[in-house]
């Protein structure tokens, strides 16, 4: 599933592509389950013939800022991409290796389409129908930006404030950083992570870390989130060292990291990675 990481990258390319341009074009599915109700001709509408002045993401949503509201707003489900079409794109571990075009050259379960008055166009595509696009007129009135927590990467509190946010929840830490009210932004690859690296057991109850345990997390979850930024969410580009290189594949995948044996049961209703040797 696209975590902060690649919705940040997936925003950032809109931002170079989109950035001041007016749109030309938009082809819109008539999916009344991505497009949330919304009519593809509304969503339509909303587009063409405006300028795009900014893109803009909280958590795992994005939306796209015109000369005139509502806006557009998104979010990438389970395999939901957006790319620009002609270029090389990254794919997803959820994508594996099917091609992102038919025989024909055309982008493969095509819900938007968007051509700017350079020629440049920008697909959102989704085989799983699990991804949503729906029109308000900012974040700050939108129900469900508004529903989220901090932003892990722009927004991180103090180790201090985090402290007390932790404090409070008597959940187990796994369930709490995939709380999106939150920990805007971090889904399950990063939640595993984040634990892995700040030697926490997932099952641990939340007000039980420690203030050293909080520091902790409080630093691997910046450095974490700031190496998958900066290599644009490739994941062949993440630190060799993590554990997100050994964690999928269920009973199928690695089974130790390190020489230490990987875990993979049930928290927080999700398939959790871990290491026991080192996770407390």
């Amino acid at each position: 599933m696209p975590e902060l990481p690649e919705v940040e990258s997936v925003c950032r390319m809109m931002r170079r592509v989109l950035g001041g341009k007016k749109i030309v074009s938009a082809t819109v599915a008539d999916d009344e389950i991505v497009n949330s109700g919304t009519p593809a001709e509304a969503i339509r509408s909303a587009l063409e013939g405006h300028v795009v002045t900014g893109v803009g993401r909280k958590g795992k949503y994005w939306w796209i800022e015109l000369d005139e509201r509502p806006w557009l707003f998104g979010h990438l489900g389970m395999s939901g991409w957006v790319r620009e079409l002609g270029k090389s794109s990254q794919r997803l571990h959820s994508h594996g290796k099917a091609p992102m075009d038919d025989e024909d050259g055309n982008p493969r379960f095509l819900k938007l389409l968007i051509e700017a008055e350079d020629g440049s166009r920008v697909a959102f595509t989704d085989g799983r129908r699990l991804g949503r696009l729906w029109l308000a007129d900012g974040p700050e009135v939108d129900t469900r930006v508004k529903r989220l927590g901090f932003d892990v990467y722009e927004a991180l509190p103090s180790v201090e404030e985090l402290a007390k946010i932790l404090g409070k929840r008597k959940a187990p830490i796994k369930a709490v950083l995939l709380d999106q009210g939150v920990f805007a932004g971090v889904g399950n690859y990063l939640a595993d992570e984040m634990l892995y690296q700040a030697k926490i057991a997932p099952k641990r109850l939340s007000s039980s870390l420690t203030p050293e345990e909080v520091k902790a997390l409080h630093t691997v979850t910046r450095q974490i989130l700031k190496d998958a930024v900066e290599v644009d969410a490739d994941k062949d580009k993440f630190p060799k060292n993590w554990l997100f290189h050994h964690r999928w594949g269920g009973e199928k995948g690695a089974e130790a990291i390190g020489g230490r044996a990987i875990v993979r049961e049930q928290v927080a209703g999700r398939t959790t990675a871990w290491v026991p040797e080192i996770q407390r």
